[in-house]
Formats: C-alpha cells, sequence, structure tokens
C-alpha cells in the first residue's frame, strides 16, 4: 500500500463482527454495530514538540488496538475500507 500517514496518525483495519452470538442466533447485517477492534496497517513519524524533537508512537504496524466508537474518519484505499485516527484515539493494545 503506498500510503504512509503523517505525525500522531495511525491507519487502522477493522476486525469483522461476529455473524452470530454465543447463543447461536444470526445477526443480520443492517443490526450489527461496527467493531471497535481493530489491526494498525502504518503508523506515522511521531508528535513533534516544540522544541523539534520527535516522540515516537507507542503503536506500530501489526499491533491489535480497541479505539473509541466515534474515532478516526474512514477512508477506501485500494478498495479496503480503512479508518485513519490519531494515536490519541487509541484506548489499548490487545495482547
Amino acid at each position: 500500500m503506498g500510503f504512509k500517514p503523517l505525525h500522531d496518525r495511525v491507519l487502522v483495519r477493522r476486525v469483522e463482527a461476529d455473524e452470530k452470538t454465543a447463543g447461536g442466533i444470526i445477526i443480520p447485517d443492517s443490526a450489527k454495530e461496527k467493531p471497535q477492534e481493530g489491526e494498525v496497517v502504518a503508523v506515522g513519524s511521531g508528535l513533534k514538540a516544540e522544541d523539534g524533537k520527535v516522540t515516537p508512537l507507542d503503536v506500530k504496524a501489526g499491533d491489535k488496538i480497541l479505539f473509541g466508537k466515534w474515532s478516526g474518519t474512514e477512508v477506501k484505499l485500494d478498495g479496503e475500507d480503512l479508518i485513519i485516527m490519531k494515536e490519541s484515539d487509541i484506548l489499548g493494545i490487545l495482547a
């Protein structure tokens, strides 16, 4: 992919939601909520401070993350739906 986020931004691929509940009920597409879990595809160089020093990001490509429900901007790159968000929108890294 020929896209690199700038500064403290992160490119995320949303993880697909389950089609069934634990009880075996199939959830239709219209009733599904968008998952708040994703995989980091690319990261920017880091946040630049006033003195010119760059602070690297805590996440890296390949990390599984949780993010806020209304976080980021949805974009379509190379036919794939992705999200661009700031690192501060990320709630945590899944182990």
